[in-house]
């Protein structure tokens, strides 16, 4: 008897424990939509035209699920070679690859390009910062035709938690003034993300 409490504690202990993170990983994604809603709601900062702030009630999002959220092997890339990044326009900022992110989602492989902006003066990478832009299937559907973008930091292994749930649009999906990157082809995914925003 003694056993099957001891078992019957610890099983109640472990599910606490997994409603308790779940918890708390759906409090930090809905912190990241709230945020994304008050800077587009914000005159001062929105991309959006003044008379759409008026009517913006906020970005609708996939459900939050944690399935998108990956943990990803990183191959870094030795000595990478600047390079001119498309965009919308005849912009061309220059890029580097940083790093190749290895990954399952559903049971399948999937390898996407991560990349880290060069200061144009002095062909030096600025920042921490990281860029992850891609496509999926559900461009042009619920989410905007010209894919979306994920912000990243450089880690301190060789592991990275990418997690679609925090994908935002650019810039040009709700106005042509802006200069967007567009996803290059070998980040396009070959399944649906349902995750992270939706286009308007």
């Amino acid at each position: 008897m003694k056993y099957k409490r001891k078992t019957l504690l610890l099983f109640i202990l472990l599910i606490t424990q997994v409603a308790l993170s779940q918890q708390s990983y759906q409090r930090e994604v809905e912190a990241f939509q709230k945020e994304l809603n008050e800077f587009y709601s914000n005159p001062e900062e929105s991309p959006l035209h003044r008379e759409d702030i008026k009517s913006f009630q906020g970005h609708p999002f996939f459900p939050i699920d944690k399935t998108y959220r990956v943990n990803a092997k990183l191959k870094k890339i030795k000595n990478p070679k600047p390079f001119k990044m498309q965009t919308s326009t005849l912009r061309e900022p220059t890029y580097v690859r940083y790093a190749y992110a290895e990954f399952k989602l559903k049971g399948d492989s999937y390898k996407l390009a991560i990349y880290r902006k060069l200061d144009e003066s002095i062909k030096e990478e600025t920042d921490d910062h990281l860029f992850l832009p891609f496509t999926d299937l559900t461009n042009g559907l619920e989410t905007y035709g010209g894919g979306r973008y994920i912000d990243l930091e450089v880690p301190e292994g060789n592991e990275i938690i990418i997690d679609f749930n925090k994908a935002y649009q650019p810039y040009c999906a709700y106005s042509y003034r802006y200069s967007c990157p567009v996803p290059p082809a070998e980040n396009d995914l070959n399944l649906r993300i349902e995750a992270g925003v939706q286009d308007l």
